[in-house]
């Protein structure tokens, strides 16, 4: 187990941006950065970490958290492996303990999973360079095609040999269970390696580990697939992977493009010649997640396409996808007869580039001339050309850039552009009610389960709807400045305990909200047992519905506005800002929940006061009266003292 110093150590030097930076494509907003959710799907950014607070949040999925929670939830990383991929990342060593952690099952085997990838990854890598087999067909192989021993090290590339069981016999051999084998899809049922005489392609995650392999068959009288990909594991999932993208994320920031090729080889080629934002699809369809993966890292996408007219018809009908997603999409098509890796070569680096730049053509336009030249006038071909642009330009989700895109297409296909707009909307219109109708079924869905035995409302809604606000506001006091220290008369005192001196346990057993409540009675235990009240505290807390509520009082919704100074120079100068005025902040938070208290009395006792009434106790109802005249005298008195409230009743 790792040593708490080490831990403490990790914590203190993770910082949130450069993290989160790693996967998310982050902008410049004020104090904090702005990029898009990698959680959910969304077209404006509402993802925003906070330096400041070594926080992220996203206000459109309700996640948050520190540097921890992003990986553990994007990676899917334990709490250990999270520690250790920080501590690899800072260059900090590990101290260990002997102590055993009792894990999650499926942590575990995400764990295990990862460990055995690694043990497969430098197995096939020694058979490449070590073996004797592994030189004379896997490593010529690479030669052969023009891979340096640098690049084929890079990405972690390898061989596998022949024979039916090498890397089974010696990973049992090693310690590792032949079930752990077969879950990684490294060894059949009959403990046979799936991978043989096949040169070896490590795919990793983001954080750069390896989650899968893809295995070539050589030889041209081989039987089989030309490629084999590893299935479906805990931490692999085909539609969610981008080959290569691990080592290009930082170009493609650089570069704000991403090129996209086919296969595994191709992105080899153009890395080793220096064109590093380059990434591959595997040989499959583009999924949605693939494309938000690469919006990431930028909006701009140029796809390589091989010559083959067949194959790039049925290519471009599927790419109306990335054009939802609101990417830049540029094309590029090689000459017939070659893909990125066999251009490159007969070019060279410098012509290849200098091809690219000048080849790439907008998407739309592009579709919509090849479409039009195929259609060779006939007017039933060009009216299904002109669907299918209207088709692709309906996709465009800026109303901007759809105008422009209709304003050009009506220019080509020589079409009255108020027709075109007219087809566009209908398919616009046509969307957006499906899309209403989705929303609709799913709210249902989510209203059933919740009605029956269903999860419970997600914090941000029990927020809103159980939770009353004085006792909210009073929790969220402690949560974000409980250890700050306030003058009260002539006693200096930290909030927490000028708060809960006003608030007695048996007060706080009487909240409403029994999360609150639970807070509460923290605090006050922490105070008891002369402990601060801290954030730090609550923001890693053991328990995730009270971290969550402290991660959503540290990330507000609403942020005061630096044209206020910049623009306008209109400058607090007699107090704090309100964020940290927590002595003034502490007091009225107490006022408000005493007032509320009061309010709940007077209801209470105008409730026994009709009752007494109803009955003819003529005693009770004078006391009760009584009693209500008081409780509103000292209501009305709370009311006015700095609360600046007014009583209707």
């Amino acid at each position: 187990m790792i040593s708490q110093r080490s831990v403490e150590r990790i914590l203190d030097a993770a910082r949130i941006e450069e993290v989160v930076g790693d996967f998310v494509n982050l902008r410049k907003r004020g104090a904090n950065l702005l990029g898009l959710c990698p959680f959910h799907t969304e077209k404006t950014p509402s993802f925003t970490v906070s330096p400041a607070k070594n926080l992220f949040k996203c206000f459109g999925c309700g996640r948050g958290g520190d540097a921890i929670k992003f990986l553990r939830e994007h990676e899917g990383f334990s709490y250990p492996e999270t520690l250790k991929f920080l501590a690899a990342k800072y260059q900090i060593e590990i101290e260990e303990t002997e102590e055993q952690r009792k894990d999650d099952p499926e942590e575990m085997l995400k764990d295990q999973l990862f460990v055995v990838n690694q043990y497969a990854r430098d197995y096939f890598s020694k058979q490449l360079f070590d073996s004797e087999e592994g030189r004379g067909l896997g490593l010529s192989y690479f030669k052969e095609r023009g891979f340096r021993e640098s690049i084929l090290k890079k990405f972690d590339l390898g061989f596998a040999p022949t024979s039916g069981s090498g890397l089974t016999v010696q990973a049992v051999h090693d310690g590792f269970r032949a079930e752990i084998l077969q879950q990684a899809g490294l060894c059949t049922t009959g403990n046979r390696d799936f991978f043989r005489e096949r040169v070896m392609f490590t795919i990793h995650g983001l954080s750069g580990k390896p989650v899968a392999f893809a295995g070539r068959i050589l030889g041209k009288t081989a039987k089989g697939p030309k490629y084999i990909n590893s299935p479906e594991t805990p931490i692999y999932h085909k539609s969610n992977v981008l080959y290569g993208l691990y080592f290009a994320r930082q170009a493609i920031r650089k570069e704000d493009n991403c090129y996209l090729v086919e296969g595994y080889t191709d992105v080899l080629s153009l890395v080793q010649s220096g064109i590093e934002n380059v990434v591959a699809s595997s040989g499959t369809a583009l999924t949605p997640e693939q494309i938000r993966l690469i919006k990431r890292f930028t909006p701009n996408m140029t796809i390589l396409f091989d010559g083959d007219a067949a194959g790039l018809n049925a290519a471009m009908r599927g790419l109306d996808l990335v054009l939802e997603q609101d990417m830049n999409v540029r094309v590029v098509v090689l000459p017939d007869g070659h893909d990125p890796d066999s251009y490159l070569s007969a070019l060279g680096p410098e012509q290849f580039l200098h091809f690219l730049e000048t080849e790439r053509k907008d998407f739309i336009l592009f579709k919509t001339s090849q479409l039009l030249a195929q259609s060779k006038n006939d007017p039933v071909a060009r009216t299904k050309v002109i669907k299918e642009v209207v088709q692709s330009i309906a996709r465009v989700p800026d109303p901007i850039k759809r105008g422009e895109y209709t304003k050009i297409c009506a220019q080509v296909l020589q079409v009255e552009e108020p027709l075109l707009i007219a087809e566009i909307n209908k398919v616009v219109a046509t969307d957006i009610q499906k899309d209403r109708r989705d929303k609709e079924r799913v709210e249902r869905q989510d209203a059933t389960s919740q009605n029956s035995s269903g999860p419970p409302l997600p914090i941000q809604d029990r927020k809103k709807s159980v939770h009353p606000p004085q006792e909210l506001d009073i929790v969220r006091i402690l949560l974000t400045g409980g250890h700050k220290i306030i003058q009260v008369g002539e006693e200096q005192l930290p909030v927490a305990q000028y708060i809960l001196n006003e608030l007695d346990r048996e007060v706080i057993q009487e909240f409403k909200s029994p999360l609150l409540q639970t807070i509460m009675l923290e605090c006050l235990d922490l105070i008891e047992r002369q402990l601060p009240v801290t954030s730090d505290h609550f923001l890693k807390h053991e328990e995730e519905e009270i971290q969550h509520l402290a991660i959503q009082f540290h990330s507000p919704d609403y942020h005061y506005s630096e044209n206020w100074e910049d623009r306008y120079h209109i400058v607090l100068h007699t107090q704090r800002m309100p964020e940290d005025n927590f002595a003034r902040d502490a007091q009225m938070a107490l006022q408000r929940f005493q007032l509320h208290k009061l309010d709940q009395l007077c209801e209470m006792n105008a409730q026994r006061i009709k009752e007494a009434y109803e009955a003819a106790d003529e005693q009770q109802y004078l006391h009760y009266l009584k009693f209500q005249q008081e409780l509103q005298t000292l209501r009305n008195a709370v009311a006015d003292q700095d609360l600046n409230t007014v009583i209707l009743k």
